[in-house]
């Protein structure tokens, strides 16, 4: 799941150079093999493997909040009920509990207030977050309020997804609850989690940095993705987050997976996450204007974003191709008997020519047919 092209965004390169300033294993069995003509050396460093837990905090939230019927949904299937047994087995009552009724009313109402999933990812670390909404609260979403172009840059940003003082009243419930929720619940039970999952952490880390990343280094250089950080989250499954500061500044959320034998699970997200950079364009480039009107694009985008990834891999790690559409016909609850690649092409459909034209984007990603 890609931030929206038209989303604030577009503001993020000169509030991220703003912003920065301010900041004083286990490797799987099977070792993926990546073509010769698909490799290109590269430096761990260039894409970190890294958890976050305002991250996960903040996307917690959504999770608790959200309500989806997507094949392929935007949280991990049953992470609310999990949590919701976790915090009545503690005894745990936190103001994103009282307020849940509220804040979700607000969300079915304004539906592109979800689209603030992606706010949390221009900030490196949760005191940086909670100076932007600081100054977004106390210049009431105007950036002309502001005393300083770092602190108005902040506020556009912020105002970009809060647009309305009904939006900036939700976003101050959201944020005071969340830090009610991290007192009380989140942080001890993501601390746990994080010790018990430090396994599928250092096997993902090792899968990333060894075998895939190097495999996929032509296609990252192709599609601008040369480095960023990839940040394993505990409440994502088969949709990630994305988005974009520039060709070495992305970010990528994945799940942490559950155990070191499904480490590969966050790669085969962290593909559907990357193939979104030739999806996108081609839909853009296939779809006429009434289609996109009626929602066409974004239907036609969480298909292309299974299918592009299966095709990725096809073409740089094809021993992982059959893991990965094992992984998506789970995570959409698809079930088949037979090939696991032909059942994820029927239940994910594309038409022909599109299908041909989005291999051929990759084919050019990685420079040449």
């Amino acid at each position: 799941m890609r931030a929206a092209s038209r989303s604030p965004f577009d503001l993020i390169m000169p509030l991220r150079q703003l912003l920065l300033p301010l900041l004083a294993v286990t490797c799987l069995a099977t070792p993926v093999t990546a073509q010769s003509r698909d490799t290109l050396p590269s430096r761990a460093d260039q894409w970190p493997v890294k958890t976050r837990e305002f991250v996960d905090l903040w996307l917690h939230g959504f999770a608790l909040l959200t309500d989806d019927s997507s094949q392929v949904p935007l949280f991990r299937r049953g992470y609310r009920d999990a949590v919701t047994v976790e915090k009545n087995r503690r005894g745990i009552v936190s103001d994103l509990d009282a307020n849940a009724d509220a804040l979700r009313a607000r969300l079915v109402a304004h539906p592109a207030l979800a689209g603030a999933q992606f706010a949390v990812l221009a900030f490196d670390s949760e005191a940086e977050m909670d100076r932007g909404f600081e100054a977004f609260f106390a210049a009431k979403g105007e950036p002309r309020k502001t005393s300083n172009q770092q602190a108005a840059q902040m506020v556009a940003y912020l105002a970009g997804y809060f647009p309305l003082a009904e939006d900036r009243d939700w976003a101050r419930k959201f944020t005071n609850a969340l830090k009610s929720e991290r007192a009380k619940f989140h942080h001890a039970w993501w601390v746990e989690e994080q010790r018990r999952r430090s396994a599928a952490l250092a096997a993902g880390d090792s899968l990333w940095q060894r075998s895939l990343r190097p495999a996929l280094g032509r296609f990252l250089s192709g599609t601008r993705q040369e480095g960023g950080n990839l940040l394993f989250s505990l409440p994502l499954e088969g949709e990630g987050r994305t988005v974009s500061f520039g060709r070495r500044q992305n970010v990528i959320v994945v799940p942490l997976p559950d155990s070191a034998a499904a480490a590969a699970e966050a790669l085969y997200v962290a593909t559907h996450e990357l193939v979104g950079a030739v999806t996108s364009p081609a839909i853009e480039d296939n779809l006429s204007p009434a289609q996109k009107r009626a929602g066409e694009g974004e239907r036609l985008s969480a298909i292309a974003l299974v299918r592009g990834g299966l095709m990725l891999l096809q073409r740089a790690a094809p021993e992982m191709a059959e893991g990965y559409a094992r992984f998506y016909l789970r995570v959409a609850r698809v079930g088949y008997t037979g090939d696991p690649l032909g059942a994820l092409e029927r239940a994910f459909p594309l038409n022909a020519e599109f299908s041909g034209t989005l291999r051929r984007q990759i084919d050019l990603a990685f420079g040449g047919i």
